[in-house]
This record gives C-alpha cells, sequence and structure tokens, in this order.
C-alpha cells in the first residue's frame, strides 16, 4: 500500500476527527482525549487500507473517510475495551 505525503495527512486528520467521534459513541471505553484521537488514527489506517479490499464503499470524498475511520475506530475501542475489560461489551 503506497500512502502519498497527501493522503496521510488525509488519514491523520480524519484519525483526528474519527477518534474524537468513537470516544463520543462508545461511552465508558474511551481513553481520554488524546488516546481516543491515537485511536482514531490507529482505526483511521485500519479503515483505508481493510475497507477497499474486502469491497465496501459508501461513497468518495471526505465524509465517506471519516466515516470508514470512525467506524475503525470504534470497532477498534470495542476489541480493546473487550481485551481489557475482561470480555464484557
Amino acid at each position: 500500500m503506497y500512502l502519498s505525503g497527501e493522503s496521510l495527512l488525509v488519514i491523520l486528520f480524519v484519525g483526528l476527527v474519527a477518534g474524537w467521534l468513537a470516544g463520543k459513541i462508545v461511552r465508558g471505553a474511551g481513553f481520554g482525549i488524546i488516546g481516543d484521537i491515537v485511536i482514531g488514527i490507529i482505526g483511521a489506517f485500519i479503515a483505508s487500507w481493510l475497507f477497499p479490499r474486502i469491497g465496501i464503499h459508501l461513497g468518495v470524498g471526505l465524509v465517506s473517510k471519516i466515516i470508514y475511520s470512525a467506524i475503525g475506530a470504534i470497532i477498534l475501542l470495542l476489541i480493546v475495551r473487550l481485551v481489557r475489560g475482561g470480555g464484557r461489551f
């Protein structure tokens, strides 16, 4: 997977927004604003790699990237909560 400098900046920005959004949606599983942002950036990388490979396309543009990244960050937050919390959602 090739990432240009511009696409890396977009993923980082989208990750910031997605991490904040995921922290608001998954209450009780957040790690504070900085932790949620880091989770969002990781979720954005996961979503930008995984979703096109499995054929999920919601649209084009920045809004669809934010939705993809928020879904990736929410899934990542739930997995971390599952591992940390002893198996309870």
